[in-house]
């Protein structure tokens, strides 16, 4: 029966990725377990593709093998591999199974095998259990068995990203395949899914781009992306913060000078255009450059053409502007302060990154990121979020984004620790310790929540239970990528209630 719908997938028509989670759900079916993860070999990091059992931050896990003994023996072998329930090789899944609430169970069973694609090491495939004795012989034959038929359903993704990537150059653009990226962005909210395609789309362009967003969000990691996927892939990305750039210092770190041009000219230097020639120039924070340098800027871009300080003859530059800011540069335009034919040149593509709290699920795949690498870094057998503080993260609105993140999740490991914990203990991280604004981490910067005592104060009772109703909604929504059904579900009200109950809140579809 296993087979019969392990080939059924394989022949299906079926986007790739849903086929990869049938794969795995499938698996965990047939043998019982806990937990199936696939994971993909990216140079000497295991990254899940797809996964059945664990917990949603498990995806944003990076498990280099070389601090992964288990993952680094399956990884070696041909054949699958079985540890005992005894065996004393940390696995990198103890307290990440789903279970029922209470204490974080370690993983008692564990099997794998690696995968090959065209005679070379894809990746891995595991299988996990909370109760010792789940595999056995037959399993460990049956699993070497399937493997062929992993591996086959592996090829079929693989050629799916080869003729994506085929369409891709067509367009002009340099889509690898295969290849690990640099400063991966991590998320599968289908927010994030469209912006990433719609990046790919426009990297295939020379268009100026103009990426705005709030701090924090990962401008630098767009913008690498863009520059990654582009024809000018080859050639440099060279970063410019304009917002650390000196007006007496500006227009030679821009575009060079000669030596004698000021005070201090020693010899010619180049600038920054003339690094970027023939690929890209990130220009950050570029609603901080004063105002006559604006005016050389635009010049630049216009003509193709720079000038370095105390030189007579413009030289001919090659570039790709991409533009990051965190202000809204068309109010810098009505008050002055930004050029408005600058503006227009430079967002001839523009492109608005939305804020972590408008990304659903995306925050506990970040945390996972985040936790893994304090893992690695305090040298702890397991770090994981309780039931509670996952609650309280996708509560939360993260005013700064995906670096407070970052340093949410750093802080509140290294509190566990000095709160007690035992490195080699699995560490459950709960609210209290996340010091988030608001009561053990609710959220209490809801931009409707009222910050004043006195306003509280003087709420009613039903105002607080309408904002005690819309917390509640928005958690079960962000949690649920946005599905009204699944939110019905984990609230256990009526669907059609809970649209209801949200038009009255004021809360969108969508939002």
């Amino acid at each position: 029966m296993l087979d019969e719908t392990l080939l059924a997938d394989l022949v299906a028509e079926l986007p790739s990725a849903v086929r990869l989670q049938r794969l795995v759900r499938t698996l965990r079916e047939g043998f019982r377990c806990g937990a199936v993860c696939l994971l993909r070999l990216q140079e000497d990091v295991l990254v899940p593709v797809a996964v059945e059992g664990l917990v949603r931050e498990a995806l944003g896990r990076r498990f280099e093998v070389a601090h992964h003994p288990r993952l680094a023996t399956i990884l070696a072998s041909r054949r699958t591999t079985l540890f005992p329930p005894d065996a004393s090789l940390p696995d990198p899944y103890d307290g990440l199974v789903e279970q029922q609430p209470g204490q974080p169970l370690h993983v008692h069973d564990c099997m794998g095998i690696s995968l090959h694609v065209e005679g070379e090491p894809w990746g891995v495939l595991t299988l996990d259990a909370l109760e010792a004795g789940t595999f056995d012989a037959d399993d460990r034959t049956a699993l070497e068995r399937y493997a062929l038929l992993i591996e086959a359903a592996v090829r079929v993704t693989r050629l799916e990203q080869d003729l994506h990537a085929l369409r891709m150059a067509r367009q002009g653009a340099s889509l690898p395949v295969d290849v690990p990226e640099a400063d991966e962005i991590l998320g599968h909210s289908s927010v994030l899914q469209r912006l990433l395609r719609e990046l790919d789309v426009v990297a295939a362009s020379d268009l100026p781009v103009l990426l705005s967003g709030e701090t924090g969000v990962g401008k630098e990691l767009f913008a690498r992306r863009l520059h990654r996927r582009s024809a000018r892939s080859e050639a440099p990305l060279v970063q410019v913060n304009c917002a650390a750039l000196p007006e007496s210092l500006a227009e030679s770190e821009l575009f060079g000078h000669v030596k004698g041009a000021f005070s201090g000219a020693a010899g010619d230097r180049a600038g920054r255009f003339e690094a970027a020639d023939g690929g890209t120039l990130l220009l950050d924070e570029v609603g901080e450059l004063p105002l006559p340098i604006q005016a050389k800027l635009l010049r630049a871009l216009q003509n193709g053409e720079i000038q370095r300080l105390g030189e007579d003859t413009p030289r001919r530059v090659d570039v790709r502007i991409i533009a990051a800011t965190n202000r809204h540069l068309a109010d810098g335009v009505r008050d002055g302060r930004f050029r408005a034919d600058l503006y227009h040149r430079l967002s001839v593509y523009p492109v608005a990154i939305p804020p972590l709290r408008e990304r659903g699920s995306d925050v506990l795949v970040l945390a996972g990121h985040f936790l893994e690498i304090n893992r690695a870094r305090l040298g702890v057998r397991s770090l994981r979020l309780s039931p509670a503080a996952e609650e309280a993260l996708l509560a939360y609105a993260w005013p700064g984004n995906v670096r407070e993140l970052e340093h949410v999740i750093s802080r509140t490991a290294i509190k566990a620790l000095s709160q007690g914990a035992r490195r080699d203990e699995i560490i459950t991280l709960v609210p209290d310790w996340l010091d988030l604004p608001g009561p053990a981490g609710e959220g209490g910067n809801e931009p409707d929540v009222p910050e004043k005592p006195d306003e509280v104060a003087s709420s009613s009772l039903r105002d607080q239970v309408e904002q005690a109703q819309r917390q509640a909604i928005r958690a079960a929504l962000a949690t649920c990528d946005g599905r009204w059904a699944a939110a019905a579900r984990r609230l256990e009200v009526d669907p059609s209630n809970l649209h209801k109950l949200a038009r009255r809140l004021g809360i969108k579809a969508g939002r």
